[in-house]
């Protein structure tokens, strides 16, 4: 039985849209793609690389499945995250998207988003990472889904674009790892708090 592992880069206010790049989403009329750049260590992509170096697989929405696929799945030899990438199982929601998908090893799930995702979690040994994908993760933590949060924290506010918790709901969340980066990122994994 895998858990559902949501991996996001976060600003101070919670901003989660297109850490990556400038034109990465530009929905809202966002102009600040790209900030997390700046911000990138060798103690984030090691971090980084032991979450991804563990068994399981990849759940992707079709926006981040997509920007993915166009920028890694061309990487040449070397980079080790484009090895990881290419190898782990990958599983896409969406709407609009039509089998086969392009990317090795990936599959479209069938069904709606939540039926879909807890029986991924049922069939996948090890973790389940979500990438970005911020629609889709805000349907799975409202169905009850996500069981770590881990959090790139960056020291940064920016005021506008999309949050990765956009609606108001009380959740509980306990600690229960923390890394610094040499940049003042602290990248925070949280379990949701165990209600009696």
């Amino acid at each position: 039985m895998g858990e559902l592992v949501v991996v996001e880069n976060v600003t101070l206010d919670g901003v989660m849209q297109a850490p990556g790049g400038a034109e990465e989403d530009t929905r809202g009329d966002f102009r600040y793609g790209g900030w997390a750049r700046p911000y990138a260590d060798h103690v984030a992509a090691a971090t980084m690389g032991e979450g991804m170096a563990a068994d399981g697989a990849l759940l992707f929405g079709r926006r981040t499945y997509t920007d993915f696929h166009g920028f890694w799945a061309g990487q040449g030899d070397g980079n080790p995250y484009t090895e990881v990438l290419n190898r782990k199982a990958k599983y896409v929601v969406s709407r609009t998207l039509a089998g086969p998908l392009p990317w090795q090893r990936s599959t479209l799930l069938a069904g709606p988003v939540a039926d879909a995702v807890a029986r991924l979690k049922r069939d996948v040994a090890g973790d389940i990472v979500v990438l970005g994908s911020g629609v889709l993760v805000r349907s799975l933590a409202a169905a009850g889904l996500v069981d770590q949060y881990t959090l790139s924290i960056h020291p940064l506010i920016l005021g506008a674009g999309t949050r990765l918790f956009d609606e108001p709901a009380y959740r509980e969340m306990s600690l229960v790892g923390t890394v610094t980066t040499t940049t003042g990122v602290i990248i925070a994994s949280y379990r949701p708090a165990v209600t009696a």
